[in-house]
């Protein structure tokens, strides 16, 4: 699932690429991908494209002044096309293309745009035609950016005293800070040296200081090495810039210890014994459950 990082590295790329074309046409292939109907997709024909921002993990093109959205979701991603004026009309169909859009030629003649494609069976990827971003359901309820300059180590105190939630969950929650996934999450965890399933208002004071340095650096480093990618690269570059998450059974790169992994929620997690939970391997809950 494409995350802060990779969603603001795409939002660059956006803006060098995009940004002074105008809309050609967008082909909207997956109907269950376009949760808005008015607008309508077609009021973009024509507009220009005149900045691209990020609000958590939704990627918003201005359109002199209507915004196209998007949240890839799960396996959700986007492709750019330099030149698709030879290419195919799209048709409904089992293939993983969910939208395209066309944007006009530049000074090469080649008419560029981007397509979005969802992998698997599961189709989440969510597109919206709205006036103000803040329409979007998911944008309005978001929680502090964690790159922002308001998200302090006060703000983060603010978080999570009082809150009985898993440490984990509560990273996640874009309703509480926006922009985190499940992947680093993970890594925000390792940096900080923290146990996934700690109770967030058992904290202290130091620990808040530490998790909130884990984040910012964490997500700023991630952002860091993606910037400048080609959206193409961006995938392979957050994979091999992790350093727990999807890694069980290799060795930590801090103490040598052997990632584990356990189930979380709906999906897994993956952590150091040594570096997080004092050596000691946690119990897989759900497997528990099961097994009672």
């Amino acid at each position: 699932m494409p995350e802060l990082p990779e969603v603001e590295a795409l939002a660059e790329f956006l803006r060098e690429r995009a940004v002074g074309h105008a809309v050609l046409g967008v082909d909207v292939v997956a109907i269950q991908a376009l949760k808005t109907v008015a607008p309508p997709v077609t009021a973009l024909a024509g507009l220009e494209v005149t900045g691209v921002a990020r609000h958590g993990k939704f990627l918003d093109l201005d359109c002199d002044g209507l915004h196209f959205v998007t949240h890839l979701a799960r396996g959700g991603w986007l492709r750019w096309r330099e030149d698709l004026s030879g290419a195919r009309p799209v048709r409904p169909g089992k293939g993983p293309l969910a939208v395209r859009v066309r944007l006009s030629p530049g000074e090469d003649d080649r008419a560029p745009g981007f397509e979005l494609t969802e992998a698997g069976t599961q189709k989440r990827l969510a597109v919206y035609v709205v006036r103000d971003p803040a329409e979007v359901p998911g944008i309005a309820s978001l929680g502090p950016d964690p790159l922002s300059e308001t998200f302090t180590v006060d703000a983060l105190k603010a978080i999570v005293g009082g809150n009985r939630t898993q440490i984990k969950g509560l990273l996640r929650d874009q309703k509480v800070i926006a922009g985190i996934g499940n992947a680093y999450s993970d890594e925000v965890l390792h940096v900080a040296r923290m146990s996934p399933f700690k109770i967030a208002s058992s904290l202290t004071d130091a620990q808040v200081a530490d998790l909130h340095e884990a984040i910012v650096t964490t997500l700023r480093d991630a952002v860091g090495r993606a910037r400048g990618l080609a959206a193409k690269d961006l995938k392979s570059e957050k994979k091999s810039g992790l350093r727990v998450h999807g890694r069980t059974g290799e060795k930590c790169e801090v103490c040598g210890d052997t990632i584990r992994e356990v189930s979380f929620a709906d999906s897994s997690l993956q952590y150091c014994p040594t570096c997080q939970t004092g050596g000691k391997p946690l119990a897989d809950r759900r497997l528990s459950k099961l097994l009672k």
